[in-house]
This record gives C-alpha cells, structure tokens and sequence, in this order.
C-alpha cells in the first residue's frame, strides 16, 4: 500500500516537472520572455526541467513495478500516470494558461481516462 501511495505521490511531482518543460516555454513566450530567443536554448531549458521530472518518474516506476515487488504491473503504471499526466495538465494550465478554457469535450475525454484506469485494474 505504501508503495502504491509514494509512487502515484512521486508520479503527480514528475508530471508538474513535465508539463512546465512541455509547455512552460510557451507562457514564457506569452509573457514576451522568450520571443527572441533561440530554439535551440528553449530546447535546451526544456531538457533542463525535464531532467528534474526523471528525479522523480524513475524511482516512481522503479518502486511502483511489481518486477521490484511494488503493486502495479507495467500496464497499471502506464494507465495511472497518463490520468495523472492529464490532472496535472488540466490543473496547470487552468491556473497558468487563463485563456485556454475546458471544455464539456475535454471532461468527457478525462473521464474516459478514469475509466480506463477501472478497466485496467479489472480482473
């Protein structure tokens, strides 16, 4: 059970890491911090902020994988961090992006996520 919980716990930190590397670049440029710079050093500051999110997603599938006796097989992992991947997405860009508005659609999408993370842990 613990595992479980510090592995979805270090997944949710991997993923607020991923979504600033993906994404953070484009506030940074519709806050006209970045519109002159080269792609190359937007590149290379998303790889930065990507490799704290690897701090944190290794050990989360190292702990979680029941290869290393944690709870969830590799199909369950996978499953659970995409739904957080989507969560904290939705959250940030609901907080830091003000002009993106969700949609029914993009609800109706989430749920058919959770769903898959029922369906994956079915017997």
């Amino acid at each position: 059970m613990q595992q479980g919980i510090w592995t979805i716990v270090l997944l949710i930190i991997s993923n607020v890491f991923m979504t600033f590397a993906w994404y953070g670049q484009l506030k940074l440029q519709e806050m006209h911090i970045s519109t002159d710079w080269p792609l190359i050093v937007i590149i290379l500051l998303s790889w930065g902020v990507a490799l704290f999110e690897y701090f944190f997603m290794i050990p989360a599938n190292r702990i979680g994988s029941n290869i290393n006796g944690g709870p969830f097989n590799l199909m369950q992992l996978k499953i659970i961090q995409e739904v957080i991947s989507l969560t904290v997405f939705t959250i940030i860009v609901s907080l830091v992006f003000k002009g993106q508005p969700i949609q029914w659609n993009h609800f109706a999408a989430m749920l058919c996520m959770v769903l898959a993370v029922f369906f994956v842990f079915l017997k």
